[in-house]
């Protein structure tokens, strides 16, 4: 097994937005008359960067996942569960966000380079993590798998400099001339390290914001674009219309 590298899939949100009575991660997507969920298109991709090993972040609800996941052997990968425990934030919340929930793996995560994918996504190429890896330079601390959307106002928009370094990060911007969003992240330790300051010492959750702040520091962003790539989020029953739409299409 590579040590050296890592899986890291959050799976710890509600889904309240589709009101489904089972974690959105396990929707079905049916293909060749075979149930597949959405959760396992991001292994797969994991598994074709040869990770051997992925922590699955869940909350305290989602038994199912564990049910269906198991130790991951039939997926490719060892599955570790961590559990995102809630928390009180100074606005009341009880949902900790994405930084946080990246962080709760960090006893695993530590030292290693960490390949972090959304679990209700489905990314194409496959190999989209083995393609970004390929490209990696020494200096590179961070690498943004960059995807074209027409929907900016719903991702995390990336501006580049003229050698593809990343110069800021835009979260759902309502109005902007980005036309390149970040689909799933590679990283190093230093950014392992970083993120945990920032959420445990500095109580920061906005994970935008955090890469912002890896930026200005001087940590080292790169962005990676999939030629011909496509990324679908099923945050929506919207995008999964949308969804349906382009499988039937192939």
């Amino acid at each position: 097994m590579n040590t050296d590298l890592i899986g890291l899939v959050p799976a710890a949100g509600k889904g309240v937005r589709l009101g489904l009575p089972y974690p959105k991660e396990l929707y079905p997507i049916i293909r060749n008359n075979r149930y597949k969920p959405v959760a396992q298109f991001v292994l797969d991709n994991l598994s074709a960067a040869g990770i051997e090993h992925t922590a699955l972040v869940v909350n305290e609800t989602k038994h199912q996942l564990l049910g269906y996941f198991g130790d991951g052997h039939r997926f490719g990968t060892h599955i570790s569960y961590v559990v995102q425990e809630s928390v009180n934030g100074s606005d009341g919340s009880t949902s900790p966000g994405l930084a946080h929930a990246l962080n709760a793996a960090h006893h695993l995560t530590r030292g290693k380079t960490v390949f972090f994918g959304m679990a209700d996504t489905i990314m194409q190429p496959r190999n989209v993590f083995a393609c970004a890896h390929q490209t990696a330079q020494p200096e590179d601390d961070v690498i943004l798998c960059m995807f074209t959307t027409q929907r900016p106002e719903k991702f995390g928009m990336v501006r580049l400099a003229s050698d593809n370094t990343v110069i800021e990060i835009v979260d759902k911007p309502k109005q902007t001339d980005l036309t390149e969003m970040w689909g799933c992240i590679i990283w190093r330790p230093q950014f392992t390290e970083f993120l945990y300051d920032a959420v445990m010492r500095q109580g920061k959750s906005d994970f935008a914001r955090i890469m912002n702040d890896a930026l200005v520091s001087g940590l080292r962003f790169r962005g990676v674009h999939m030629v011909g790539g496509t990324y679908i989020d099923l945050g929506t029953y919207e995008e999964i219309e949308e969804m349906d739409r382009r499988f039937r299409e192939e």
